[in-house]
């Protein structure tokens, strides 16, 4: 059975510290070899737009662009279809690699053999 993880982040910069939770915790699974996919909602969906991410500051804390980076590179992201509509966003608005897809994908992969799923 392979391990699988579902991040949920709701936050963005306007709860900084539990935003780069998620990011960190996303970015340790994939370098763990789990196979992660990193959901995008509420305020977060603003970092998927190119630029975004490097406005992140927090002290103390990895660089948001590179924690995506890794999870990209290795994992998927998804911002979620109604967040991206209420903010305007579409698919030519975002980063090379991430998709926007609604709650039943995500339902879906949390409901898959061996997933776990984590919200902040």
């Amino acid at each position: 059975m392979s391990r699988s993880l579902v991040i949920k982040v709701t936050a963005g910069a306007d709860a900084p510290e539990r935003c780069n939770q998620a990011f960190t915790v996303a970015t340790a699974a994939v370098t763990a070899g789990v196979e992660v996919s990193l959901w995008l909602t509420g305020e977060s969906a603003w970092f998927a737009v190119p630029g975004r991410a490097e406005t992140f500051e927090l002290e103390h804390a990895a660089p948001l662009q590179d924690l995506l980076a890794a999870v990209l590179a290795a994992g998927r992201v998804t911002v979620c279809t109604q967040c991206a509509a209420r903010r305007d966003l579409t698919q030519d608005d975002l980063i090379d690699g991430v998709r926007i897809a609604g709650a039943q994908s995500f339902v879906e992969e949390t409901l898959q053999d061996g997933a776990q799923a984590l919200v902040y």
